[in-house]
C-alpha cells in the first residue's frame, strides 16, 4: 500500500516566509527538527498556528490525565497509524 504524501516546507528551506520561519523557531526540538505532524500545515501557516495552540492545550492544559499518560496515548496512536 502506498503511503500518503503531503508537500511540506522543511526547516532548512531557502526563502522561507518569515512568519513560518518564526513559528518553526518556536516548534523545533533541541536538534532543530519540526515534527512532521506540524509541517503538514507549512503551506498554510495560520492552520499551523491553530494546530500548535490546540496541541499545547491538549498536552499541557488541565486534565485528569497526567502529562505522561497523554504522551503514552499519543505514542500508541502514532504507532497504530504508522
Amino acid at each position: 500500500m502506498a503511503k500518503p504524501w503531503i508537500k511540506v516546507i522543511d526547516e532548512d528551506a531557502p526563502d522561507m516566509d518569515p512568519n513560518l520561519a518564526d513559528m518553526y523557531g518556536k516548534m523545533q526540538d533541541p536538534r532543530g527538527h519540526v515534527d512532521n505532524i506540524l509541517k503538514i500545515h507549512s503551506l498554510h501557516p495560520e492552520s499551523l498556528r491553530v494546530h500548535f495552540d490546540f496541541y499545547k492545550l491538549v498536552m499541557y492544559g488541565r486534565s485528569k490525565l497526567s502529562r505522561i499518560q497523554r504522551e503514552m496515548i499519543a505514542v500508541v496512536a502514532s504507532a497504530a497509524n504508522e
